[in-house]
């Protein structure tokens, strides 16, 4: 078995793009199992093959993820290297201050939490259809006893607000360490 992290994904000298969606989120719980640091990611326009998500990974991990995928009958478009001054990754989290709220925004999808509890209060943004359930399961909840929003839905909203989900989740237990 794969160690826990081979390698760490804030190298960011690689990226691996896909046709669509669900495609980009098998490959991450792959390459994840196999112990491999991968970060999804918005990739630069010049980059996107029809997903609006790639993967960030160590280029020097391109064979061991390409036999992963192999021996896994996962696919891709394509692999390939990332340099400085060719692209920079689009950064697509923003923060606000509210104040008795902090709202999070990755990319078109908001997420809003109470900083006095850690409730997440209000969720925002998205046309896609898993977002209305996403409503319903986490607005009201804790952010520590909330599901991911990725381990509920299926589409582009879905992984932009469990990337809200995550800076939030960072922020309220940074600022409520005891």
């Amino acid at each position: 078995m794969a160690s826990a992290k081979r390698g760490t994904a804030s190298k960011g000298d690689g990226i691996i793009v896909f046709e669509d969606v669900p495609q980009a989120l098998q490959a991450e719980k792959i390459i994840k199992k196999a112990g491999y640091a991968v970060r999804l990611i918005a990739p630069p326009p010049a980059f996107r093959m029809g997903c609006d998500l790639a993967l960030e990974i160590n280029l020097v991990e391109k064979p061991a993820i390409e036999r992963i995928f192999k021996k896994e009958g996962a696919s891709c478009a394509e692999i390939m290297p990332i340099t400085k001054g060719t692209a920079e990754l689009c950064e697509i989290v923003k923060i606000s201050d509210l104040g008795n709220w902090t709202m999070v925004k990755a990319a078109n999808m908001k997420m809003t939490f109470d900083k006095s509890s850690g409730v997440i209060v209000n969720i925002s943004g998205g046309g896609c259809p898993d977002i209305p359930y996403l409503n319903i399961e986490l607005v009201g909840k804790p952010l520590t006893q909330a599901t991911r929003p990725k381990e509920l839905g299926f589409t582009l909203c879905t992984v932009m607000l469990d990337r809200a989900f995550e800076e939030c989740l960072e922020l309220w237990q940074g600022g409520n360490e005891r």
